[in-house]
């Protein structure tokens, strides 16, 4: 019988959260085995524009980043359940009706498969689509301005991940729930995560934004606790159930994982990701070191929230894969 090794989790923990951490800073980190908690650390926010440096706390919210993308899909699950949207179904974008842009389907988007131009760049001085949409141009109606963008490809053609084609999933989520919303479908959506998503599933913590027009920034911006974080991954462990309750319809998790693409040593499915190291992983990537990590073969979420730059992933990864060891695969 293989055992879990509590002496490599707190290795790893203690590298994490060691002063001056190689990886760069771990905020929030914590593992659910078989449903349950069984290891927990967070740091300390250092000052910033934003306010001064504090400790982080089981109960602090984080933000989510591009782990938004997976949630989105987790809407997309329970809207198509509902009967309200066919995936293959051409997108309902009333600006692309009679352009080259009309026979991109809601798959597509979800595939990061559209076709539209977009440049997904975290850095001021190159262009950034990504950049111009949440803080520039873009910020006030950021489906309208992904929707805008040219068609460089035949949809369906090429991969191209892009925040500009979750923000357009999460528009036309909103549109099927509330045809004749005023507010963009803000009302409705807010309603939907929070009482068909969050509430069910325990992530009482969450908090989603929304833009000027009403739109869920389903690319970007959910704020939450690690531990909900991990709840969120525990859903999709469970193919969509919590408790006896169905939260996504049943294969859902199998959507996300269907492998659409490769990208810097990972496997891209439907606005998840896939470890290709770890069998029937699924997992959420945020900007800078955000990652829930789902392992149905070891009954295992794991998260790391933090700030890691983008060339030290390497080292955070590691650390993060000694945890996972430290769990035996099943069966």
């Amino acid at each position: 019988m293989h055992h879990v090794r509590h002496d490599q989790i707190t290795e790893s923990f203690d590298s994490l959260y060691q002063t001056d951490a190689p990886h760069g800073l771990s905020l929030a980190t914590v593992v659910l085995h078989q449903g349950q908690l069984v290891a927990e650390r967070y740091g300390h926010q250092p000052e910033s524009i934003f306010g001064p440096g504090s400790d982080v706390q089981a109960d602090t919210t984080l933000i989510s980043w591009s782990m938004a993308k997976s949630i989105t899909h987790a809407v997309a699950g329970i809207v198509v359940n509902d009967g309200l949207l066919s995936l293959d179904d051409p997108a309902p974008v009333a600006a692309w009706a009679g352009t080259d842009k009309e026979s991109i389907s809601i798959q597509n988007l979800l595939d990061m498969k559209p076709g539209l131009l977009f440049v997904e760049d975290y850095v001021d001085d190159q262009v950034s689509h990504c950049l111009e949409m949440l803080y520039g141009v873009g910020q006030g109606d950021v489906a309208a301005y992904a929707a805008s963008l040219p068609l460089a490809h035949q949809p369906g053609s090429t991969w191209n991940y892009s925040s500009g084609s979750t923000n357009i999933v999460a528009r036309i989520l909103a549109d099927a729930i509330a045809p004749y919303a005023t507010d963009g479908g803000r009302a409705a959506m807010s309603q939907l995560l929070t009482q068909r998503l969050f509430g069910p599933i325990g992530m009482h913590s969450a908090q989603p934004k929304f833009d000027d027009a009403g739109t869920f920034v389903g690319s970007s911006y959910v704020y939450a606790t690690a531990r909900d974080f991990a709840r969120f991954g525990e859903l999709y462990r469970n193919d969509g159930m919590v408790a006896n309750q169905r939260i996504l319809p049943a294969g859902w998790a199998a959507h996300a994982a269907k492998v659409v693409a490769h990208d810097d040593g990972f496997d891209y499915g439907r606005h998840w990701w896939v470890w290709p190291d770890q069998p029937k992983s699924l997992a959420c990537h945020g900007y800078e070191g955000q990652y829930v990590v789902v392992l149905p073969e070891r009954e295992l979420v794991v998260v790391h929230l933090g700030k890691s730059p983008i060339a030290r992933r390497p080292l955070l990864l590691q650390q993060l894969r000694k945890v996972i060891d430290a769990f035996p695969a099943i069966g």
